[in-house]
C-alpha cells in the first residue's frame, strides 16, 4: 500500500477551491435521500425496540418518539439509519 501524501492532497483541495471560487470548475456534490423511518428499518431488520435503540445508541423512548413521529433523528442518527437501511448486514453482525 502507497502511503498517501496529504500535504499536497491538501493543497490540491485548496486550489480546487479557489478555481471554484473563480467559476472555473464546478465541485460535486451529492444529495442523500431521506431514510426510511425507523420503525421500518427496525422491522426489516427483525429486531426489538430494545435491540435496536442499543445498536443505535439512544434511549428505547427515544426510538419510541421517532416511531410515533414525535421526534425527528438528527445528525449522526440519520447516517446510521442509512447504514441499517443500505447495509443491514453491519447491524446483523453487531447484534
Amino acid at each position: 500500500m502507497s502511503k498517501r501524501d496529504l500535504g499536497n492532497e491538501i493543497l490540491e483541495g485548496i486550489r480546487e477551491i479557489q478555481q471554484h471560487n473563480r467559476g472555473q470548475v464546478k465541485l460535486r456534490s451529492t444529495e442523500l435521500a431521506p431514510p426510511s423511518s425507523p420503525q421500518v428499518i427496525r422491522l426489516r431488520l427483525n429486531l426489538s425496540q430494545s435491540a435496536f435503540a442499543g445498536l443505535m445508541g439512544v434511549s428505547v423512548r427515544t426510538l419510541q418518539d421517532w416511531e410515533q413521529g414525535r421526534r425527528e433523528p438528527q445528525g449522526p442518527a440519520l447516517t446510521l439509519l442509512r447504514i441499517a437501511e443500505q447495509h443491514p448486514e453491519v447491524f446483523s453482525e453487531l447484534h
